[in-house]
């Protein structure tokens, strides 16, 4: 059974349709690569796995549980278990960096303070930041912050990473550190789907990748054929490759 599974979802923004018919299944363990040019759908698929984008049409299920059948106890209890970390980092930043990482394990797992600090310190060391715990995000870099933020989903215990271009908003050097901890997680085994344009980072660590334009998904095929067989590769998938690798 399939951790994450997409059936002919379809959503509209007021008359412009934004996903159309999208459907999608994720093993558990697999790490999925999401590309395209802008304003394909990218960012809006991967949200809807968590319900932050409702869609008109289509199911949706994550680790058994379908998006919309429980009501909002359902969706909270699904979101506790579906990491998402986004472009901008979204750490709370009058919080400490240990604060930010213990107050959902509070509030929503209902964790005692002692056990979510230690987790939380767990997790900053995974991610090499065990001596950041009381800086605040305005005293730390890019790199430091998505760290962070990276960690914080960790905590959670989540079943699967989302991650929404997660590099975008970094400083060229600071984006190898960021990338090196989802390689790590990717080893680990950590169910991912990826939305990101760093194709070196796909390629050595992706298992499959899923192209998209025009909201729909043209092209969803494991790493070695996407890379290596363009002939195999739906004609817009290959305009892109070419000039995404162009230099």
């Amino acid at each position: 059974m399939p951790i994450i599974e997409l059936d002919k979802i379809s959503k509209w923004y007021g008359s412009t349709q934004v996903l159309d018919s999208c459907s999608l299944q994720v093993e558990r363990g697999q790490v999925v690569v999401v590309c395209g040019p802008s304003g394909s759908g990218k960012s809006t698929l991967i949200k809807t796995i968590n319900g932050l984008e409702p869609v008109q049409q289509g199911r949706i299920v994550v680790d058994g549980v379908e998006l919309g059948a429980g009501g909002a106890a359902a969706l909270s209890r699904l979101r506790s278990r579906v990491g998402m970390v986004f472009q901008h980092f979204e750490l709370f930043p009058h919080l400490s960096v240990m604060e930010n990482l213990t107050l959902a394990q509070v509030r929503v797992l209902k964790r005692s303070l002692a056990e979510a600090r230690e987790r939380g310190s767990h997790y900053l060391g995974k991610v090499g930041l065990s001596s950041f715990a009381d800086r605040f995000p305005a005293q730390l870099s890019g790199g430091q912050q998505q760290r962070v933020a990276i960690a914080r989903a960790l905590v959670m215990d989540p079943v699967v990473m989302l991650f929404d271009e997660p590099t975008s908003a970094l400083d060229p050097e600071m984006v190898g550190e960021v990338l090196g901890v989802m390689a790590t997680l990717a080893a680990e085994g950590m169910t991912m789907l990826c939305v990101t344009h760093e194709m070196g980072f796909a390629r050595r660590v992706g298992h499959r990748v899923v192209f998209m334009d025009g909201g729909r998904i043209l092209d969803d095929c494991p790493v070695g054929d996407f890379f290596d067989r363009p002939e195999g590769r739906p004609a817009r998938a290959r305009e892109f490759l070419d000039r995404i690798l162009a230099f």
